[in-house]
C-alpha cells in the first residue's frame, strides 16, 4: 500500500555550529515528527565557511531525526526538493526558494534575521525571493518591518515566535531567588561591558544583589580585568555550562538582564527566563522587547546610567511588586508561543491549498 503521508523538507543554511537557528529547526522537526501523517527531513545547507562541530553533530544524533548536509545550488539539493511535498526554508536563500517554485512545491519561509536594506544586489535578490513564498513567518515584528518596510504585514505574512526547547524545571518560590543574571556569548554589542559599569555605579549590596555573568567568549579577559580593576564583589563568572545547569542558574536569580546594542532579531534568553518565572531588565533593542513581553523593565541601549537606574528600580521593588511582575512575565508567555503541532497544521493547510497550477509565473 503506498505511503499517504506528506514529506516536508526543512532547509536551513548552516555554518557547522549549533546555535539558535539549528535549535529551532530541530525543535520544529521533532514536534512535527509526532504526526503520523507527516514525514520530515532536514537539510543543513553548507555555507561557504562551513565547519562541522561536535556540538551540532551530537544534537543531531540525539534527535533521532533524518538529517543530511549538502552544498548550496547543488544537484543533490535539487533532487531533495523534487522529492518533497512541501519546502520549509529558513531565511529567503535564493537557490532554495527558486528551486522550490520551479519544482512546483508549496514554500514556507521563516525569516530569522533582520536586513539593513540598501541597494546592494545581494539584498535586492533576497528580498525578491520573499515574494516566492506562499507563506512567510517572521521571528519578530522588528525583523518583518526591516524586510517589508511597512507597518502592516504583507498578504500571507505573520509574526510567529520561534519554537525552542525550553527547560521543564518549575519556577522557584519567589523567596528563594537572588540577584541578577546575564547570559549570552561574550562578544561586542551584547551589552556586557555596559552592565558591568552600571552594576559598579549602582552601589548595590553585593551579598543581597550578586551579579552572575554566564557564558564565555572573546571578551572574557577584558571583562575579568575590568571587574578586578573596579574591585567588584558579588560578581560571579562560572563560564560555559550545560543546558540543565544554565536553567538552574536562571531560576535561582531574581532578574535576567539582557542589555544588547546590536539590533537583536529576537531574544531567546528572555523566553527562557520567562519560562522559569523571571522578569527581564532589557534595552529597547530590535525585537528584544517583543520577546521580553510587557512585564519587563527597559531602557535605551548602551546607556550606563539608564541601566543603573533599572538595577536600582528592580532592587527597590517590594515583594508584592516583584511577584506581580514575575507572575505576569511567566503566565503571559503561554499565549505568545506556538506549540510544535502548529507547524503540522500549517503544512497540512498549505498542501491542501496548493494547486499544481502554481508555478514560477504565479507569484504571491
Amino acid at each position: 500500500m503506498p505511503d499517504s503521508s506528506i514529506l516536508v523538507l526543512i532547509v536551513s543554511p548552516c555554518m557547522g555550529g549549533y546555535g539558535g537557528l539549528e535549535s529551532f529547526v530541530l525543535a520544529v522537526a521533532d514536534g512535527v515528527a509526532a504526526d503520523p501523517n507527516i514525514r520530515v527531513k532536514i537539510i543543513f545547507k553548507k555555507t561557504r565557511d562551513f565547519l562541522p562541530q561536535d556540538h551540532l553533530l551530537n544534537k543531531i544524533e540525539l534527535s533521532g531525526l533524518q538529517v543530511s548536509f549538502c552544498s548550496r545550488s547543488s544537484l543533490e539539493l535539487w533532487r531533495e526538493i523534487q522529492s518533497a511535498d512541501l519546502v520549509h526554508l529558513q531565511n529567503p536563500c535564493p537557490d532554495v526558494a527558486t528551486m522550490a517554485r520551479l519544482a512546483g512545491k508549496p514554500l514556507l519561509i521563516n525569516i530569522i534575521n533582520h536586513t539593513k536594506g540598501g541597494g546592494r544586489l545581494h539584498q535586492r535578490v533576497w528580498k525578491l525571493c520573499l515574494h516566492l513564498a506562499h507563506q512567510r513567518f517572521y521571528i519578530s515584528n522588528f525583523v518583518r518591518k526591516t524586510w517589508e518596510l511597512s507597518e502592516t504585514p504583507w498578504k500571507n505574512s505573520q509574526v510567529i515566535f520561534p519554537i525552542c526547547k525550553l527547560s521543564d524545571l518549575d519556577p522557584l518560590p519567589f523567596g528563594e531567588r537572588k540577584g541578577f543574571l546575564f547570559l549570552a556569548r561574550w562578544v561586542e554589542n551584547k551589552g556586557l561591558d555596559t552592565l558591568v559599569e552600571a552594576y559598579a555605579n549602582s552601589g548595590l549590596d553585593p551579598d543581597r544583589w550578586p551579579l552572575r555573568l554566564l557564558g564565555d567568549g572573546p571578551l572574557r579577559s577584558k571583562i575579568s580585568a575590568r571587574v578586578t580593576e573596579l574591585g567588584l564583589k558579588g560578581v560571579v563568572m562560572p563560564g560555559f555550562m550545560s543546558e540543565q545547569e544554565k536553567a538552574e542558574w536562571i531560576r535561582r536569580s531574581r532578574f535576567v538582564v539582557i542589555p544588547p546594542n546590536t539590533s537583536e532579531d529576537f531574544g531567546l534568553v528572555a523566553i527562557e527566563a520567562r519560562r522559569l518565572g523571571l522578569p527581564c531588565l532589557i534595552t529597547r533593542d530590535g525585537g528584544l522587547p517583543e520577546a521580553a513581553g510587557r512585564y519587563c523593565l527597559d531602557c535605551e541601549p548602551a546607556d550606563v546610567n539608564g541601566l543603573k537606574q533599572l538595577l536600582l528600580q528592580a532592587a527597590a521593588m517590594n515583594e508584592a511588586e516583584y511577584i506581580s511582575l514575575a507572575s505576569g512575565a511567566h503566565k503571559s508567555l503561554e499565549d505568545e508561543l506556538v506549540k510544535p503541532e502548529f507547524y503540522a497544521q500549517v503544512y497540512a493547510n498549505m498542501i491542501q491549498d496548493h494547486s499544481p497550477k502554481n508555478n514560477i509565473k504565479n507569484l504571491i
